[in-house]
């Protein structure tokens, strides 16, 4: 579907890739990893045609349509998030103005016998089986579908796109782009801002889709999942692995120590033929073996590895003081904004020591709570902080708290004691600070750098009740893993707020779920909390499956019980209950007509005089795209 040859790829002359070669094939599902800096992002605008290489051929299939989320966008104004999200549709919404405009003509044409006129009836023709291949009959289930399971509620769709934060405009961004169904999806890092619940539903979403797919993401559950092949970029070369990426680590950890004792015996082999040279440059005799040995090297095709291993690094907490047996405790908690009332009566007891996680969709409440722990918010109810509890907290905005004019190595030294002074060189190179970047003024580094600083900086403080919001956005994998290690060991107490299932597996033994204004204890580790609510969301469709019809109370009941103003809600209620169960049936008894005709279809395809009949087989196909058209409405209409 597309190949790559030859490519390289030059900054200020520098190779950042350099002969680079590889084929996509049509639903090939890789993972592109590598270090921050190796080419990544790089490597995908070269395939999104949005930047040239300095050398090599990019080949792509005729007619081919790619779909590119970048991590940075300009984000649309003036249009509200149904609008920006029917733009998706645009080439739908052309053809049809172009169908209308051919109608309009032909009703006002006499001329039927022309040669102009057959033109115009062949092309009507042909624009309405394209729009029918192109399911441009109904396309609004598909879009509420894609931007609920997107996180977007019913109510949002009216609303204007500058009302959202950058995060929520970029899945505005990711719908669009998975509305295209195009023949590749360049996606990087789609999952920064996403929640659980959403990353669970772009994951079934990718994994069913047919479309082929190039992704960059720091979330190894997700590219887990998702992936079957795995492209590294080291060193401005491609490792190309037809597994996944757990399967890739060990591969290339293999790799790795193949690369190193070759670059260790070719560097025994210059410095030996180095020695040669200089123990013989000035004897005449040996003068022809010199000059060989010259040659020799000069020819030598010098091996490069990454000989940065950080494994076996191991980044440990100072002790933590002991505090209180229990170090937070919330009775009948509330929190408001004006009107609207974020959670309400939460009740809570984390002991010393537990390690915590606070998941649910985004503007639940999680960082509200966290703040309010913190005491930077005013609430209602009773929230103890323990005895001899200090608090280290890590907020989204932590970066902005330090002191520009530092370097990176001064920030991190003020702040280190004991023995871990002595490490500070190689903490820094494993969260990506090596060499030269931690000479750095924190002035002159990215919002990521920065947060990554921060989060450093933070781990080196004694404390006893670690708080971190979101922590592991900016942060690759290794150094994901590096933290982890360190949470594990930390003998403190731990709340997390956090999207990424496997930095959470493994480190927290409770969750607790936000939404709906209530926040719900959960028992277990992050997967057992996943399959509790994949069980429970089941029993919900299940439920909906068959819609139950409730006899309405009368008019007089509903007043008595709860007054004029109640009853006409409750009235509204069950008028649009009516509504959507009598749409729910209009559906089924349709969806059932296009089945027995699917079935009928199916027969006759299986008769070998019928098996060459393009035009049943396309009858077939649209059939098919109308009955999951149509499926989709029947989920959203159940759901409700």
């Amino acid at each position: 579907m597309i190949s790559l040859e030859h490519i390289t790829v030059e900054f200020s002359a520098k190779p950042v890739l350099e002969d680079i070669n590889f084929l996509i094939n049509r639903k090939d599902k890789i993972a592109l990893v590598g270090k921050n800096g190796a080419g990544k992002t790089t490597l995908l605008r070269l395939i999104a045609g949005e930047q040239n290489p300095t050398a090599g051929i990019i080949s792509k299939e005729r007619d081919i349509t790619i779909g590119y989320l970048p991590q940075h966008m300009i984000h649309a104004t003036g249009t509200t998030v149904i609008e920006e999200t029917r733009k998706a549709f645009s080439h739908i919404t052309e053809l049809q103005q172009t169908i209308a405009r051919q109608n309009d003509e032909l009703a006002n044409r006499t001329d039927y016998e022309s040669d102009a006129y057959q033109q115009l009836i062949e092309s009507l023709t042909h624009n309405q089986e394209l729009l029918l291949m192109m399911g441009g009959q109904n396309f609004d289930g598909e879009m509420e579908k894609t931007l609920m399971g997107l996180g977007f509620l019913r109510e949002d769709f009216s609303r204007p796109c500058e009302e959202f934060s950058g995060g929520w405009r970029m899945r505005i961004e990711l719908a669009k782009i998975l509305l295209l169904h195009p023949d590749l999806l360049l996606l990087d890092e789609p999952t920064n801002h996403l929640d659980i619940e959403s990353i669970q539903w772009l994951e079934q979403f990718l994994i069913n889709s047919s479309s082929a797919l190039l992704l960059v993401s720091h979330d190894r559950a997700f590219i887990d999942n998702v992936t079957r092949r795995t492209i590294e970029i080291s060193l401005g070369r491609i490792y190309d692995y037809n597994v996944n990426y757990s399967h890739f680590v060990q591969l290339r950890q293999e790799r790795h120590e193949q690369q190193v004792r070759a670059y260790l015996n070719q560097q025994k082999m210059i410095q030996d033929t180095e020695d040669f040279i200089e123990r013989f440059r000035y004897k005449a005799t040996k003068a022809v073996q010199v000059q060989s040995r010259i040659k020799q090297l000069e020819k030598l095709e010098r091996l490069e590895v990454d000989l940065e291993d950080t494994s076996r690094l191991r980044l440990k907490f100072p002790p933590a003081p002991r505090s209180g047996d229990y170090p937070v405790i919330a009775q009948d908690l509330m929190k408001a904004f004006g009107t609207h009332t974020v959670f309400q009566n939460v009740n809570f007891t984390i002991k010393r020591g537990e390690k915590v996680a606070f998941v649910g969709k985004n503007g639940e409440g999680k960082t509200t709570l966290v703040r309010c722990i913190m005491q930077q918010l005013d609430y209602f109810g009773t929230l103890k902080i323990g005895h001899n509890v200090k608090i280290g907290y890590f907020a989204q905005n932590q970066a902005s708290l330090l002191d520009g004019e530092q370097t990176v190595f001064e920030t991190i030294d003020r702040v280190a004691v004991g023995d871990i002074r002595l490490k500070i060189r190689d903490i820094l190179g494993a969260f990506m600070f090596g060499g030269e970047a931690s000479d750095k003024k924190v002035k002159v580094l990215s919002g990521g750098e920065r947060s990554r600083l921060a989060m450093i900086r933070l781990l080196l403080e004694p404390v006893n009740l670690l708080i971190l919001d979101e922590p592991t956005n900016h942060l690759d994998m290794q150094s994901k893993d590096i933290l982890k290690e360190a949470l594990q060991a930390f003998d403190g107490t731990l709340i997390v707020v956090s999207h990424d299932r496997y930095f959470l597996d493994g480190l927290v033994q409770k969750v607790y779920e936000f939404g709906g204004g209530k926040v719900v204890e959960h028992l277990g580790g992050i997967y057992d909390f996943l399959q509790k609510k994949k069980i429970s969301s089941l029993q919900e469709l299940e439920k909906n499956t068959k819609p139950v019809i409730s006899t309405p109370a009368s008019a007089e009941e509903v007043t008595e019980s709860v007054g004029k103003t109640d009853y006409e809600t409750q009235k509204e209620k069950l008028r649009q209950q009516r509504k959507r169960e009598k749409q729910i049936a209009q559906i089924e008894e349709y969806i059932a007509g296009l089945e027995k005709e699917q079935t009928d279809i199916e027969h006759k395809l299986s008769l070998p005089e019928n098996q060459t009949d393009t035009e049943l087989f396309q009858r077939y196909e649209h059939i098919k795209r109308e009955i999951e058209q149509k499926m989709y409405e029947w989920e959203i209409l159940s759901d409700n």
